[in-house]
C-alpha cells in the first residue's frame, strides 16, 4: 500500500491528474477541505502546496515541490494586506502602510496562521531536514501556508483568497490593539532626523521627582540646541519615548524647516 501511495503521487505531480488517487491522500484533501471551509475543485494544487522541497529528497521521482506556490502566494498576500490596509487607512501614507503590511506579513504572524489551522498534519518534509530546529518548522510552515494560498488562488480565484486571508490572518489579528502601531517614538524620530540629514536627537534627564518607589522622570530631547520636547514617566525609558513623541510630531510639522 505504500507503495500505491507513492505512485499515485508520481502520477499526480507528473501529469496534473486527479485520477488514482490513494486513500491517505483523500483523507488529507478531505481534512484540509474542511478547514479551508469551502469544496477544493482542484486537488492537485492543494497537493504540491503541502509538499516541502525536503519531501523530494526521500522521493527522487516527484518533480515539485511547494515553492512556485509559496511565490505565488507571496505575491497574492501582500497585495490583498496592501488593498485592506490602503481601505482602512485612507489617510496614512506608504511609510505607515508599509510599516504595517511588515507587522502583518511576517514569518512569525504566518507561522501563528498555520499553527491555527493545523497545517503541520498536512505538510510532506523530511524530518531529517528540521531535527529539533522550532526556527526550520516556523519556516517552513509559513512556507506552506503562502503555498496554500497560491493554490486557493489558482483553484478558485483572487475573491476566495481574499476572504481566507481576511478570516484567518487579517480580521483575527485585529484584537491585537497596538499591531499596526508604531510605538518606538524615540526609533521614529532617529530614523527621522537622519532622513532629513538633521543632527541626532540629545536626550537630557530634566527633573527626578517623588519617592524611590514611585519616581517620576522628566527628560528633554534636544536637536542641535533646540529644545523639541519635554516627556514624563516612570523610568527614564518610558520619559524618553515619551518627548520623542512630542518631538517627533514638532518636527512633522515643521518638516520644512531647517533646525539651525
Amino acid at each position: 500500500m505504500f507503495g500505491k501511495f507513492f505512485e499515485s503521487l508520481v502520477k499526480i505531480f507528473k501529469y496534473n491528474k486527479e485520477d488514482s488517487f490513494p486513500q491517505e491522500i483523500q483523507e488529507k484533501l478531505e481534512s484540509l477541505q474542511n478547514i479551508l471551509g469551502f469544496k477544493i475543485d482542484n486537488s492537485f494544487f492543494y497537493i504540491k502546496a503541502i509538499t516541502h522541497r525536503s519531501y523530494l529528497e526521500l522521493n527522487p521521482e516527484l518533480e515539485k515541490s511547494n515553492e512556485r506556490l509559496e511565490f505565488l502566494g507571496d505575491s497574492v498576500l501582500n497585495m490583498i494586506v496592501a488593498k485592506y490596509l490602503f481601505e482602512i487607512y485612507p489617510n496614512e501614507g506608504e511609510g505607515f502602510l508599509t510599516k504595517a503590511r511588515s507587522s502583518l506579513v511576517n514569518r512569525e504572524r504566518l507561522f501563528q496562521t498555520a499553527e491555527n489551522l493545523d497545517l503541520k498534519k498536512f505538510l510532506m518534509y523530511n524530518h531529517r531536514y528540521l531535527g529539533d530546529s522550532l526556527e526550520g518548522l516556523k519556516t517552513i510552515l509559513a512556507d506552506c501556508l503562502e503555498a496554500v494560498i497560491g493554490a486557493i488562488y489558482l483553484d478558485k480565484g483572487i475573491k476566495v483568497a481574499e476572504n481566507f486571508i481576511l478570516e484567518n490572518l487579517l480580521i483575527p489579528n485585529e484584537e491585537d490593539s497596538g499591531y499596526l502601531i508604531d510605538k518606538n517614538y524615540k526609533g521614529q524620530l532617529l530614523e527621522f532626523t537622519h532622513a532629513k540629514k538633521m543632527e541626532q536627537p540629545r536626550y537630557i534627564v530634566a527633573k527626578v521627582e517623588g519617592p524611590e518607589h514611585k519616581r517620576e522622570f522628566t527628560i528633554d530631547v534636544f536637536i542641535g540646541e533646540k529644545l523639541l520636547g519635554t516627556g514624563k514617566g516612570g523610568s527614564k525609558k518610558s520619559a524618553e519615548q515619551d518627548a520623542s513623541r512630542i518631538a517627533l510630531s514638532q518636527l512633522k510639522l515643521n518638516y520644512n524647516k531647517n533646525i539651525k
